[in-house]
């Protein structure tokens, strides 16, 4: 006679099944309708807590983690994920203070609707396959939040997918919606409060004009054919505030007060400010505007190590607004929040994303007034 057969009682899901718990499942085992089992767990409804508690523990017991991300976002039409373009390597990027803040207003906009930033690095080795990722990968929108170039080839894979795209002045494609600065006024702000104290001699540091750009003397030609707009606008506002010495040239001589920075970042700003400064005391600027606030903070290492005392010997301007508090000095420079503007971009995201039809809009700057800048001596 054969031995009885011996029963099993079924396994929970995820023991010897393979099919993903589903919300029904719930459902059924804690006794209560589908659409209840979706309100306990969305906490969006008038469940009663006793109920709420007999769903999580259902859900505890067949191995139900919530709502498949996958279905979830096909029925929203989003998958939950910004991409933000960085046109530098993400090492370079990462140190700068204001890219953090702003990456920082950015993420906590987007975090409140839920969704996440990916972080995509433009390397010009890889970028045709940088090219094909971005045509096909998961992203409900695109920003390009950095000083980048006028063109990049990016934006025709991106638009091609209908998207909303995103840019704080570059790249300069009608399918972007930009928050911009106007650069050249904000730079005249500073350059206006030099020549105010009576600073006649005044050099200009400038970010990077192009890909490439070596630290050194740089001519109007180079500003012109400049490929980053920031860098351009700055230079440009520089330019167009300083007074004239003759019938067509802008300030004492563009190849001698106009140093590009290879990189925006201290060590450069330095050996632009050297550039100018290792000079006899009749011939180098009393004042220096640099782009940036590492640039700034480059000058005033520079002058310490000549010497020379700031703002006694000389005034330096910077521009950004970040906090450095290893600095000795509170910097004279052009303010733009970077949290702000990181927070304002990401609004402009989520009203994209809601239906609604942004439109380029100007972030306002301000000029703040430190301890790095007086009359020249």
């Amino acid at each position: 006679m054969p031995p009885p057969r011996q029963t099993e009682s079924p396994a929970p899901h995820g023991e010897g099944d393979a099919r993903r718990p589903t919300l029904k499942d719930v459902a059924a085992r804690a006794g209560v309708s589908l659409s209840t089992a979706s309100l306990a767990f969305s906490g969006r409804g008038p469940v009663a807590e006793a109920t709420i508690e007999r769903v999580r523990v259902a859900a505890e017991d067949i191995g139900y983690a919530g709502p498949d991300p996958v279905a979830s976002s096909l029925r929203a039409g989003r998958c939950g994920v910004v991409a933000v373009i960085v046109e530098a390597p993400l090492a370079s990027a990462l140190r700068d203070p204001y890219a953090l803040q702003v990456l920082d207003g950015l993420a906590d906009e987007l975090g409140r609707e839920g969704l996440g930033l990916l972080l995509l690095a433009q390397d010009p080795q890889d970028l045709d396959e940088l090219t094909s990722r971005v045509s096909t990968m998961a992203m409900d929108a695109a920003v390009f939040p950095f000083c980048g170039p006028a063109e990049n080839p990016l934006v025709d894979a991106l638009s091609g997918r209908g998207i909303p795209l995103f840019a704080t002045g570059a790249p300069d494609h009608p399918t972007l919606v930009q928050l911009t600065t106007d650069e050249a006024a904000a730079q005249s702000l500073a350059v206006s409060h030099l020549l105010g104290l009576g600073h006649t001699r005044i050099g200009h540091i400038t970010l990077p004009l192009s890909p490439g750009a070596a630290t050194g003397p740089v001519d109007r030609d180079a500003i012109d054919g400049a490929a980053y707009p920031d860098a351009k606008g700055r230079a440009l506002g520089f330019l167009a505030t300083m007074p004239r010495t003759g019938a067509d040239d802008p300030g004492t001589s563009t190849t001698t007060t106009l140093i590009q920075s290879s990189t925006p970042d201290l060590a450069e700003g330095e050996a632009a400010a050297r550039l100018l400064l290792d000079r006899p005391v009749g011939e180098r600027p009393t004042a220096i505007v640099a782009q940036s606030d590492l640039l700034a903070a480059g000058a005033l290492r520079a002058a310490a190590a000549l010497g020379l005392g700031v703002p006694e010997d000389l005034s330096v301007t910077g521009y950004d607004g970040v906090d450095l508090p290893w600095l000795d000095h509170t910097l004279t420079t052009i303010v733009q929040p970077g949290t702000d503007k990181g927070r304002r971009l990401g609004q402009m995201v989520r009203s994209a994303l809601s239906g609604e039809m942004p439109v380029t809009e100007t972030f306002e700057v301000a000029l703040r007034i430190g301890t790095t800048t007086a009359p020249p001596a």
